[in-house]
């Protein structure tokens, strides 16, 4: 089935509103100062389903409309793009293999900290340590999303239950 404008349209709206919504969502991982951010596995399960052009489209919309209302600042999107570059561009450039999944979205946490401590003059290993709690979730979560977004797009978004 051709998608025709409107659809891919909203279709893009509706991934970069995910990928907003997804990083307000933080669950703490029971080590000071680290957290699970829900738009890490979600952004490559997006890549994976949906292509990384579109991911990455969705991923500038998200940025943008996070900073103009002031939740994000550039810190936060360095962090957002170095991620999405690395975790995006593993799943385009070596498919949407297990491993790959399962690996794109600690590598792209590391990367993205990696660069945020040369931003900010801090040892790497200080900002990546609190993070590997979060790794890990998003190493388990994001093969269920992987399956889910691929419902998703499957079905065209169409209910296959009873309306009320």
């Amino acid at each position: 089935m051709k998608k025709g404008r409107v659809y891919s349209l909203v279709e893009l709206s509706l991934l970069a509103a995910l990928i907003s919504v997804t990083g307000f969502i933080k669950i703490p991982t029971g080590f000071p100062g680290s957290e699970f951010q829900l738009s890490a596995p979600v952004a490559v399960a997006i890549t994976a389903v949906f292509g990384f052009k579109r991911y990455i489209i969705a991923g500038v919309i998200s940025s943008l409309l996070m900073f103009s209302m002031g939740i994000h600042n550039i810190l936060n999107i360095e962090v957002a793009f170095v991620f999405r570059l690395v975790a995006g561009g593993l799943v385009a450039l070596l498919g949407t293999a297990t491993l790959v999944l399962l690996f794109a979205g600690p590598l792209g946490t590391m990367a993205a900290r990696y660069i945020l401590s040369l931003t900010l003059g801090v040892p790497f290993l200080s900002l990546v340590i609190p993070a590997i709690p979060g790794m890990i979730y998003t190493a388990v979560a994001v093969i269920p999303l992987v399956k889910m977004f691929q419902y998703v797009r499957r079905t065209g978004g169409i209910s296959v239950g009873k309306s009320i």
